[in-house]
Order: structure tokens, then sequence, then C-alpha cells
């Protein structure tokens, strides 16, 4: 099928969006050198911010079908005819998730996960965290799991003094492993959430399939990691604790909204009267509360949602490519072109295609979630990560850098190729 005009202008302003993502510690550098204040510096500042790229090239794309279709209703319509109830949902997961109720609980159970390691605090918070805390995505949704561990490690860890080259292989290991580790539930993954209705997958079926494979490679990578940087981690500061006095009720209450957003995280009225009703609590309980993330969930939001109308236009060329693949190339191609798409809009895509077989189904979403720890904009929560980590003391003066990143999550990304492909 020949592709339209908006299409093919859609599929080069995409082009140019990825290759900004790889722009992003240059235009921080460059801002650096300018004059404080300047108009020059503050442009160079805002292009080095990873979550507006997407809706920075979405919004030319808008004005570009409104030059195109001769009226600003061309646009409005294919704004309007684009499903957002994603990029929704994690800006309100991701507010919801990490105030302080639901991050000390976190915090409690990864402890108590911890001390069963023979190891030393730092090294067995970070063992725990990263195995069975990616895990937790599962249960309360991918951007959620995102957020807690990344305010964690960046309080223990990013904040503490470690070198450059253990903070990419860590953050690597945490965007490779909260991939995998939504896939044990049939709602908590994004790429999973995509296909899981039509193909008529339920949790029983993705823990038989993808479950144990996410589980043994999480903690696998995370053992590895450990190893290498094990001097680091023996150096790194213990973090004191602060005795946590969040009444129960009020972290039961925060946990049974978190579960209704999920639960009804197909229908965006209803999860957003029910962040209305988390306001409520949270600024009716504030000695309890921490300052609400809106910045963070806003730009990941932002980040999505131009992503979101970017990528509707891709199918042309998307859809033939997965068409053609057989079960290894379909895998292996899935797990590349997740690095420079979102792998729920990949797997969106294949759910597009009719009589696509078992096997193939498996290959296109064990590829989609195998990659999505390649790049920032590989997997939806992946954003959510960066924005709070780059702010971090190791990050802070030069941004997260696109190629640290990928080299941070080749390792673990191997290691999942090993238990998702590989294995029996």
């Amino acid at each position: 099928m020949k592709p339209t005009s908006a299409e093919l202008l859609a599929t080069g302003l995409f082009t140019l969006a990825v290759l900004h993502t790889f722009c992003i510690k240059r235009f921080a550098d460059w801002s650096h050198h300018q004059p404080k204040g300047s108009v020059r510096q503050s442009l160079l500042h805002f292009l080095a911010e990873t979550e507006i790229v997407f809706g920075l090239w979405a919004a030319l794309l808008f004005v570009a079908i409104g030059i195109l279709g001769g009226s600003v209703q061309k646009a409005v319509a294919h704004i309007d005819s684009l499903n957002f109830t994603e990029p929704k949902f994690v800006f309100v997961v991701m507010v919801m998730a990490a105030t302080r109720p639901v991050v000390a609980l976190a915090e409690r159970m990864i402890l108590w996960v911890s001390r069963l390691i023979p190891l030393g605090e730092a090294t067995a918070f970070y063992v725990a965290a990263l195995s069975f805390g990616s895990l937790l995505g599962s249960f309360i949704t991918e951007p959620a799991a995102m957020t807690l561990l990344a305010i964690l490690l960046k309080q223990r860890y990013f904040d503490r003094g470690i070198r450059p080259r253990f903070a990419y292989a860590t953050l690597g290991l945490l965007f490779v492993n909260v991939s995998i580790g939504g896939t044990l539930t049939h709602f908590a993954a994004p790429p999973v959430l995509m296909v899981a209705s039509k193909w008529q997958w339920d949790s029983a079926y993705l823990f038989t399939h993808f479950g144990w494979r996410a589980a043994a490679a999480c903690l696998t990578s995370t053992v590895l990691v450990a190893a290498a940087f094990r001097s680091e981690l023996a150096k790194v500061p213990v973090l004191g604790r602060d005795e946590d006095r969040t009444p129960a009720w009020l972290t039961a209450t925060h946990l049974g909204l978190l579960a209704c957003v999920v639960a009804f995280a197909h229908h965006p009225d209803v999860f957003l009267g029910v962040f209305m009703m988390f306001l409520g609590v949270v600024y009716s309980t504030l000695p309890h509360q921490d300052g609400l993330k809106f910045r963070e969930g806003l730009l990941v939001g932002f980040f999505l949602a131009g992503l979101v109308t970017l990528g509707s236009l891709q199918s042309w060329w998307l859809k033939p490519l997965i068409t053609g693949m057989d079960g290894a190339t379909l895998y292996f191609g899935a797990t590349g072109l997740t690095a420079i798409t979102d792998n729920a809009a990949l797997t969106y895509l294949g759910s597009l295609v009719d009589g696509i077989g078992e096997p193939m189904k498996y290959a296109l979403v064990a590829g989609a979630v195998t990659g999505g720890g390649l790049t920032v904009i590989a997997n939806a929560p992946n954003p959510a990560g960066a924005g709070i980590l780059q702010n971090s003391e190791v990050f802070k003066a030069s941004g997260i850098s696109p190629g640290g990143l990928f080299l941070g999550a080749l390792p673990p990304t191997l290691v999942a190729v090993v238990f998702f492909w590989l294995a029996p």
C-alpha cells in the first residue's frame, strides 16, 4: 500500500525525533557553554529535556497536517481519532506511586527481602530491588514499579557518589528488568495490554509462558551486575533509615485508590475521577505526605502522547515488516525495532495482523519486552525512570547519554534473550 503524504511526513518527523533523543547529551553540553540566563542557554536546555522530544515533533506534525489539509480542523480531527489513554494512565500512576506512603511500603518490602540475602546491606538491597522489585511491576503496573525503583535507587545509589559506568549499568539493568518484569500478569505491561484481550491471554498463560522466564532473567542479570561492581557496591554509604510514621489506614487508602486506577486502566474518565479523590486524600493528610511529582508525571505523559501521535502513522512500513518474518527473525527483529519505537506500539500493530499463529505471537511480544531497555523510548515507563534519575548527582551535569544507556542495557538484554528465546 502506498503511504499517504501525512504518513511520509510523520515518518520523517519520527526519524528526526529519534535522532533528537541521541543528541540530548550534546544539547546539554552546549547549554553549559552559553551565557547564564540567555535565550540560547534556555533553548538548548529545553531541547536537552528527554521528555519533550516526541511532544515537540508531534506538535510540528499537528501544524503540518493542518497546513496540508487546508484547515486546523483536519489536524484536530486526527488528534481526536487517537487513543491517549496510556499517557493519561501513566501520568496518574506516576503521581500516585511516588507518594510517601507507597514508597515507604515498597522500601520496607524490599528491605525485608534484602535481609534474606547474606550480603552487605548496600549490595543486598541492590539485588533485592532490581530483581524482586522489578517483578512488582506485574502487580502495581510497570509505570508504578519504575517510579518506585527509580526513587529508591536515586536515594541509595545515584546520589551517593557512584561512578558513571556503574550508574549506566544500573540504569540499563533497571530498564530491562522492568520491561520483562511486568509479564507475570496480563494487565501490567503496556506491550501485553495491547494484545491480551484480542489474543485471550490471561495471567495463567502469561506466567507459564513469560513469567518464570522473566523472574529468572531479572535475578540472573542483577546478580551478574552486582558481582561485576561488588567493590563499588561495598563502598556505597549505608542510608540511614527514618522511622516511618505513616498510619496504616493511610497506606491502605493509597493502595486501594491505586488498585482502582489499575482496575479501570482502560477507562480514563473513571480513573481520572479516582485520581481526584486521591488528591483530596493527599491534601487532607499533608503531614504524612511529600510533594507530589506533577512535573515528572506531566513530562512523561507529554512524551508518550507525542509518541502516540507520531507512532499512529507508522503502520505503513511496520506492519508489512512484521508480517514478512519467521519466528526467529520476528523475535530478534522486534527486539531491535523496540529500540526505535515504543514496544506497546509494536505489539499493537502485530495484533492487527489476522491469522498470526501462537509461536509468532509469542515471538513478537517476547522480542518487544526483551528490547524494552535499550533506549528511553523503547518502553513506556522508561521516561519515568529517566525523568527521576537524570536529576541525580551522577547525571545532573551532563544528562543521560543514549549511548551509555544502550551499553548498560546490552548485557541484561542478552540475558533476557537466553531465557526468552534460547531456553526450552
